[in-house]
């Protein structure tokens, strides 16, 4: 995205009698907007006597942990629940051990309004800021709009993670790729949860590609070490430092949890339910199947290899955007289980497309719009949950063509963002927007760099 709003706005640049007031208006008005906004959605979740059961759980694993007690023999709640992520998370968790439960769920509840804001400021960094409207005005704007989507609705009724893996993921991929710390959030967020493990397979398959163009060039091995292979080597390495951390404070619990848990991916809970957002999900209800099996398998494995190669290839045109949720995508719609929650990923997606509607006029501005609407519709309609449902009851395993449709909106998403950057990559690429490593996020892309490092425009 090319549609950035300059450090210092060209109506700023002078000195204007009585502009900051005129700027002030927007930021005042966005700020009123977002404090109504959170406030009647706080109420709401109320009034819906939201359980937060996965905070409970978290809870208790934290519980478990502190008390030294087995973390994956634990169960939480009347539901009884167990514990999925990998050990280092139970770590983490220790703090909420320090609360009552009512203050904790309140702390809970404005965390994640918190990280909200986060996530969005953090995605118009990414994409592009609008022009005209101050960058705090547009985050509290689309903070209010966006609170209310389904997903952002599910994490903060079960007092989910999501959003702050979210900001931890996009905090890396929109810092400078020079900044020796770059991927220290991606390692962080695998080692709580192991998803976003897969934006490191994505940084370092473009680097890869990256360096093998810069040897063919006739750069030698030093030049061709690049920015993206050191951030997916900072993933890593981060990676492997929590595994290192949580096996030295819980050797049994880690031995178990790589050993055994790891692979069971039917602990988490029924593949079949709607909330099961993932291909697997989906799959299953088409099949009517507790588990799709090898057909799922290589379904996977294909969606895998096809999202992974189209972010690397829009990393590689300079699209960083385009690239960073393509992977996103990927990685809800190959994991076994991809719960409707997960997919807060929906709201750094619909500021992409509003930005590219933004971005053009006439006819291109017109269809960018009615995809940006009908994504959004998907992500606010709440459509997966009027099919029947109910835990335990296998009821979707008896869906009709209508129900599958509707218990399968956001896979469909997915695909059609993974479509969308197919389609843009097909398009001609200008000699002007060829990305290179050393690129900062938000900033125009440089000329193809020479086999010494030099943009050509600079030479």
């Amino acid at each position: 995205m090319t549609a950035l709003e300059p450090d210092q706005p060209t109506e700023l640049r002078g000195p204007r009698p009585g502009a900051g007031p005129i700027r002030r208006r927007p930021v005042l008005a966005a700020a009123l907007a977002c404090l109504v906004s959170f406030a009647a959605f706080w109420v709401a979740q109320r009034l819906a006597h939201v359980s937060m059961v996965d905070l409970m759980v978290y809870r208790a694993e934290g519980e478990t942990a502190r008390d030294g007690k087995d973390l994956y023999d634990m169960v939480a709640t009347s539901a009884r629940l167990p514990n999925t992520y990998p050990p280092f998370a139970a770590l983490l968790f220790v703090p909420l051990t320090f609360f009552g439960v009512p203050l904790m769920r309140t702390l809970a509840t404005a965390g994640n309004l918190v990280l909200l804001v986060a996530v969005v400021h953090l995605s118009l960094r990414l994409v592009g800021r609008p022009r005209r409207i101050p960058p705090l005005a547009a985050t509290l704007a689309l903070s209010a709009l966006l609170v209310w989507c389904e997903p952002v609705w599910t994490t903060l009724r079960y007092g989910q993670i999501n959003l702050l893996l979210a900001v931890l993921v996009l905090w890396d991929l929109t810092r400078r790729d020079t900044n020796r710390w770059a991927g220290i959030g991606i390692g962080i967020a695998a080692g709580i949860k192991l998803t976003p493990a897969l934006f490191a397979v994505f940084l370092a398959l473009a680097g890869a590609v990256h360096a093998v163009r810069r040897l063919r060039a006739g750069a030698g091995w030093r030049a061709a070490w690049n920015p993206w292979l050191r951030q997916a080597a900072v993933a890593t390495g981060t990676f492997c430092a929590t595994v290192l951390l949580s096996a030295a404070v819980l050797p049994r619990d880690s031995h178990r949890f790589w050993t055994e848990i790891v692979f069971a991916a039917d602990r988490v809970g029924e593949v079949e339910i709607t909330a099961n957002q993932s291909l697997r999900g989906a799959l299953a209800r088409l099949l009517h199947t507790h588990d799709p099996g090898a057909v799922w398998l290589v379904l996977a494995a294909l969606a895998a290899a096809a999202g992974l190669a189209l972010a690397a290839g829009a990393l590689l045109r300079g699209d960083r955007a385009w690239a960073t949720l393509t992977c996103a995508a990927t990685a809800l719609l190959i994991s076994p289980i991809s719960w409707s929650h997960h997919w807060v990923w929906g709201v750094p997606m619909l500021i992409l497309l509003g930005g590219e509607a933004l971005q053009h006029s006439g006819t291109r501005a017109r269809r960018w719009w009615t995809v940006t609407v009908a994504m959004g519709l998907l992500f606010c309609s709440f459509a997966l949950w009027w099919v029947p449902h109910r835990w335990h009851q296998h009821e979707e395993l008896h869906q009709n063509a209508g129900q599958m449709l509707l218990s399968a909106v956001y896979p469909l998403a997915g695909i059609t963002l993974l479509a969308l950057t197919a389609a843009r990559l097909r398009r001609p690429v200008p000699t002007d927007a060829i990305s290179d490593p050393a690129t900062p996020p938000g900033a125009p892309t440089a000329a193809v760099s020479d086999p010494e490092g030099a943009p050509e425009s600079a030479r």
